[in-house]
């Protein structure tokens, strides 16, 4: 028999100890499900770990998706938790209370500091609990705080100007009107900021931001959105360039691209986003990360070399046709250099694993994981340093890889899918080794599949483009959202700052609103406020 509080207790003794056994059973059976539990978090969260270390070294496919699923798995076990720690302390709540001071859960987050704070006082007492008497002082408090969110709240600036008439001469004096993020606009820097958030970071489409602020009581039209979206992207245009110039001042750059659906005469076609990213930190260099996005209607070859065309230096890709006119030695004003992407090359084996026994292909995937392990060693070393590493333990392996792969495609036909997932390889062995030999290159493109991410999610909210002009905003805002992502910038709060900031400031002092200078400036005033 299992009771819960509201439950009439027993009035005979026999039925007291039935119950007393029953809950006795049940409190058992609640302790060991809450410690089956806890400690599968614990393994999960272990695994998890590792396998966010391993989703930047090893191919997308195995890292990502494992990612996904531990945190599915680990989210659903924490629900689980709660409900049996609950229903426990429903059971037996003395009980439920020693255990957890015998066996405490480890501190949560402090709550922020920097929140307003609502103090509500709850009645006194009026009189002792336990004699009754009247006479009682204070003693202190008891302060428990609770995490509360309000809806957001919507509110009207009104800049008052004054106008003064002059007894001399009775002129006319007034201050200056203030400067406005865009022309024509009734929004504010921060209402802005959030919309343009929304639509490219959160991939929320404007009809249905229009939608969301109807239920709150304000009424703005998608039309209206659309203009202050558009007017934006011209305001921050000095901010996109500046960081398309950094990015293509790189020694070596990342080049990826993806598909986009784009509305063309009532009918979709495929267009394409481009992305150019630039991150030292592999090597230990000191530039700032960043991004640049580009939108074309086709995945012609004409458009990277438009993108890159004064670039030179090392570019990290898949092997794509397109990109074959930047690595000609004729051309101007130089050759690029091909540095070809492990995880690509990996990719063709892991999915001939798959599909079923593949000998040849789970042999390969093994030899390529123990390059990708010695990458792991050297992450964020000097170029020197990760050098001579890869010349020690890499190149060894490399070389027997070659020559096993010569000897496996021997016995193989031509039409044969491991044979074409060896020639891939070794039809472009001059870009896949040419890690050995520089260190600044990495072993995989990963960094700009890790940026064309937000893409691909996007796509699943928005379904396509309106038009190609769409697709050139949408390309530029992600230039600006994903370079603050890699600096460790709040999108919203940085474009907000930017967009109020901009129509003042100097034209040659924009470098001091890209996010890495931005969030620099923010350190330094929290510093001397402190």
């Amino acid at each position: 028999m299992v009771t819960t509080p509201s439950d009439p207790l027993p009035a005979d003794l026999a039925a007291a100890h039935a119950m007393i056994l029953a809950q006795r059973e049940l409190l058992t059976l609640a302790k060991s499900e809450v410690t089956v539990g806890r400690l599968e978090i614990e393994r999960l969260k272990l695994m998890l770990a590792k396998a966010r270390r391993e989703q930047f070294g090893q191919s997308s496919e195995r890292g990502r998706l494992l990612v996904e699923q531990l945190e599915l798995a680990i989210e659903d076990l924490e629900e689980t938790q709660a409900e049996q720690e609950t229903k426990a302390e429903i059971a037996a709540p003395e009980a439920a209370k020693q255990k957890r001071a015998q066996n405490p859960r480890p501190p949560r987050r402090p709550l922020p500091d920097n929140l307003p704070v609502e103090r509500i006082v709850e009645p006194a007492p009026c009189a002792c609990g336990k004699c009754g008497s009247e006479r009682l002082h204070k003693l202190g408090e008891v302060v428990s705080k609770t995490l509360e969110c309000e809806p957001r709240r919507w509110k009207i600036i009104e800049h008052v100007r004054e106008k003064f008439s002059c007894r001399d001469c009775e002129a006319i004096t007034e201050a200056p009107a203030p400067s406005h993020p865009i022309p024509r606009g009734f929004a504010g820097p921060s209402l802005l900021a959030m919309v343009l958030v929304n639509k490219f970071l959160l991939h929320q489409p404007l009809n249905r931001q229009s939608k969301t602020y109807a239920r709150e009581g304000i009424e703005i039209d998608v039309s209206t959105l659309a203009d202050r979206v558009g007017a934006c992207v011209v305001a921050l245009a000095p901010i996109i360039e500046a960081i398309q110039t950094h990015v293509m001042s790189a020694e070596r750059i990342h080049a990826d691209d993806t598909t986009v659906p784009v509305l063309a005469k009532l009918k979709t076609v495929t267009g394409r986003i481009w992305t150019y990213v630039r991150d030292d930190r592999p090597f230990g260099g000191k530039d700032p990360p960043a991004a640049a996005f580009h939108y074309s209607r086709s995945r012609a070859g004409e458009h990277p070399q438009g993108h890159l065309a004064g670039y030179v230096g090392l570019m990290q890709a898949d092997a794509f046709d397109g990109y074959n006119q930047l690595y000609k030695a004729q051309r101007k004003p130089a050759p690029i250099l091909e540095a070809a992407c492990w995880s690509h090359g990996r990719r063709k084996f892991v999915d001939l694993v798959k599909q079923g026994e593949a000998p040849i292909a789970s042999e390969a995937v093994r030899r390529i994981d123990m390059l990708f392990e010695i990458e792991r060693s050297i992450n964020g070393k000097t170029p020197e340093q990760r050098l001579a590493v890869r010349r020690e333990q890499s190149r060894p392996l490399i070389a027997e890889l070659e020559i096993w792969m010569h000897q496996q495609r021997a016995l193989l036909s031509t039409k044969n899918d491991t044979a074409k997932a060896i020639n891939y390889l070794l039809n472009r062995w001059a870009a896949f080794t040419r890690f050995l030999d520089d260190g600044r290159v990495c072993l995989t493109n990963n960094a700009a599949e890790r940026a064309l991410r937000g893409v691909a999610v996007g796509r699943r909210n928005w379904t396509f483009a309106g038009s190609d002009a769409g697709g050139h905003r949408a390309a530029a805002v992600y230039t600006l959202i994903e370079t603050c992502k890699m600096n460790e910038v709040d999108p919203q709060a940085w474009l907000a700052d930017v967009l109020a900031r901009l129509p003042d400031h100097p034209v040659n002092k924009v470098a001091d609103l890209l996010p890495w200078n931005w969030k620099a400036n923010q350190q330094s005033k929290a510093a001397v406020a402190a």
